[in-house]
């Protein structure tokens, strides 16, 4: 085993942690996982149209699009699954786990219950709200817990008081905070200068993975399926979401590219 040399975490638990999320990542694209999320041939047109792409090219985009979402979610897992193997500085043990319900995180021993998002700004009102009032309900069971929304791409970093307004009313709470990744690392590990660390060494643990794994190709067969319902490819993305509409059992797009 290599070393890394990060004191938090032991390099067996940091390298196996990153093995699993790689082979979590997606490397497989068909016409059923494509339109899992309804595809929009209209919007699909207009792309191809507007853009001057051929609808080749725009599908293409669209594949590389989910996947990228879907990648994007595995990354996620590596996020909210790293802190159950983290040590703190002077306890020299592990508090944190991954509950399988309820918060994200939580650290029974302190109290500390922990929502995570990727970015400041993937939250609407709606759902701030609900996460707001899901802490709320937290200290109304226990009087002595934090709250905390830890945001990976925070504006700043961070730890403070979390503001929201519910029914045009502002409202905050000095134990529902609001942190930077940066932030919640140092409290997690004791270490100011943790995340900084992870980060200075994660390509090279990243790199040693994948020099000990078989990586899989990406498989695509989306324009397979595609070209067996029609060998337009516009035509077919237009039977699969309306197939069932009236008229479109003769559909006639042949001059349409």
């Amino acid at each position: 085993m290599k070393k890394y040399n990060l004191g938090f975490i032991s390099d067996e638990d940091l390298y196996n942690h990153v093995k699993e999320t790689i082979e979590k990542y997606s490397f497989t694209m068909n016409l059923k996982k494509f339109n899992s999320n309804l595809i929009d041939p209209i919007k699909l047109t207009f792309d191809a149209k507007v853009y001057k792409k051929t609808v080749e090219e725009i599908v293409n985009a669209e594949i590389v699009r989910q996947l990228d979402k879907s990648n994007s979610n595995v990354l996620g897992y590596f996020q909210q699954n790293f802190f159950k193997y983290i040590v703190h500085k002077e306890s020299q043990k592990s508090k944190w786990i991954v509950p399988d319900e309820g918060f994200d995180i939580e650290n029974e021993e302190d109290r500390i219950y922990v929502e995570m998002k990727n970015k400041h700004n993937t939250m609407n009102s709606k759902s701030s709200s609900a996460t707001y009032m899901m802490m709320q309900n937290k200290l109304l069971q226990d009087d002595k817990a934090i709250c905390m929304l830890v945001e990976v791409i925070a504006k700043n970093s961070q730890n403070i008081e979390w503001s929201v307004t519910l029914n045009k009313k502002k409202m905050s709470n000095k134990r529902i905070r609001r942190v930077s990744i940066d932030k919640f690392y140092e409290i997690v590990t004791g270490e100011k200068e943790a995340f900084k660390q992870l980060v200075e060494v994660l390509p090279r643990v990243i790199d040693d993975v994948l020099s000990n794994i078989e990586q899989e190709g990406i498989e695509n067969s989306v324009f397979k399926e595609l070209k067996e319902v029609d060998e337009n490819i516009l035509k077919s993305l237009y039977l699969l979401s309306f197939q069932k509409y009236e008229g479109f059992d003769n559909l006639n797009m042949q001059n349409i590219c």
